[in-house]
């Protein structure tokens, strides 16, 4: 028995990140359709979750290569130079520059009632931060687009 109760403690350990805080997993989902929107222009993270996963969900009837959409999280500061280089990509590479460091989290280019999850850890996100989430799909950008609030 008391192996068992060994594992036991060392398991939960290992949900203790260096904070010393329990590990949460805080769950986001939103939407886009055909008309180049998302459903929500903001989301909120609170400053406990260590880490978040994000459904995006494409309630449109068109395809990927026609109408795709992903969703993708930088600084604000980054949102605009990232979504010009995106532009230049391809839907093989969800519309972003291959490995860019700019990105903090994103989803492939999905379609007509697909739904993609990424789940990303909080740890580099800063309480206040200026954070804006777009679709890269090409024009899409400029208007489809909106604001995470961590903390």
């Amino acid at each position: 028995m008391p192996n068992r109760a060994l594992r036991g403690a060392l398991a939960l350990l290992l949900l203790i990140p260096a904070t010393g805080a329990l590990a949460r997993t805080c769950d986001l989902t939103i939407g886009s359709s055909d008309a180049m929107r998302f459903d929500r222009s903001e989301l909120r993270v609170a400053a406990d979750c260590t880490q978040v996963r994000l459904t995006l969900r494409h309630t449109g009837r068109q395809m990927a290569a026609a109408m795709g959409h992903n969703w993708v999280l930088t600084r604000t500061a980054d949102y605009r130079p990232v979504a010009i280089a995106g532009g230049l990509g391809s839907l093989a590479h969800s519309y972003l520059p291959p490995g860019d460091a700019r990105v903090i989290a994103y989803t492939k280019v999905i379609g007509s009632g697909e739904s993609t999850t990424v789940t990303f850890r909080t740890a580099g996100l800063t309480r206040g931060g200026d954070y804006t989430f777009f679709c890269s799909f090409p024009g899409h950008w400029n208007v489809m687009r909106g604001k995470l609030v961590f903390g």
